[in-house]
């Protein structure tokens, strides 16, 4: 039976890379739907996303692939279902309503499995989807614990991804290396200006004319990783702070919703520290 899968490939440029990966698919009798590429100059790494049609076998496709591509390429073969995601929050509330919403219309295009939080402030709500909710506390235990109890979760779940919605913790190194480029955040400011804790009170006092949100891979620096998208919005001299805070979560949300829908569409491929991401 015929059905659709994403081909996503990275590896040194060289001339006929295009051809060749045609003339491989031509061969096999596969409809090309999408095909799409990029080649990052400073780098020499070229990066394609193509969405394919036909009745696939997967592992021999991408051997043939991967003896024509040159040496160390990265070819993923994958198939067009929903993605597995688990939601880590801690108690405010307005992204992780927006995706259980979406997720109930199922305008997420993913499976949500779990929601964890590390306070229990947002189970009741939670339950009220038939989602469940574990409480996992840091208070009274070390981080490493707090982070294997979290983890021991995780691995009944088995996510395809983590989602980091408001969630106030800062992960270890042996915790993003777990599911490293797996791991989505949201962060309330227009990167790379106020990173950390507080970043609206900064904005305020700072009094900036716009405001904003990312959403990034999480990486070992704290807010610094690979930055998937982001959007702003103006503000004027007499918002308040409470005005500019309630105005960030809309802005926090929306990005939020169309970071996942890249991820989880598979448009995203992490160059170092940036991102490459195909619309």
């Amino acid at each position: 039976m015929e059905k659709n899968h994403v081909i996503r490939i990275k590896c040194t440029d060289q001339k006929g890379l295009i051809a060749g990966i045609a003339s491989i698919l031509y061969r096999h009798e596969y409809n090309i739907m999408v095909m799409k590429e990029f080649v990052e100059t400073e780098t020499g790494q070229f990066f394609a996303r193509l969405e394919i049609a036909g009745e696939l076998h997967p592992s021999e496709l991408e051997k043939e692939l991967t003896q024509f591509l040159p040496a160390s390429a990265s070819v993923q073969i994958i198939p067009k279902q929903k993605k597995k995601i688990v939601l880590l929050v801690t108690k405010e509330y307005h992204c992780l309503g927006d995706l259980l919403v979406r997720h109930y219309f199922n305008e997420l295009h993913a499976d949500i499995l779990a929601v964890i939080g590390n306070y229990q402030v947002l189970e009741p709500f939670t339950q009220k989807f038939n989602i469940p909710f574990h409480v996992v506390s840091h208070e009274g235990i070390s981080k490493e614990a707090f982070e294997s109890r979290i983890l021991d979760t995780l691995d009944f779940y088995q996510p395809d991804y983590l989602v980091l919605a408001k969630f106030m913790r800062i992960l270890s190194p042996e915790f993003v290396q777990r599911y490293q480029d797996r791991i989505i955040n949201i962060h309330h400011s227009f990167l790379p200006a106020f990173i950390g804790a507080n970043p609206y009170k900064k904005a305020f006092e700072r009094g900036v004319k716009l405001i904003g949100a990312t959403a990034h891979i999480v990486n070992n620096d704290l807010d610094e990783g690979p930055i998937i998208t982001q959007q702003i919005i103006p503000v004027k001299h007499d918002d308040g702070l409470t005005d500019m805070i309630e105005a960030g979560h809309e802005i926090e949300k929306s990005v939020l919703a169309e970071a996942l829908k890249l991820v989880l569409e598979d448009r995203v491929f992490v160059s170092g520290n940036k991102t490459i991401v195909f619309s």
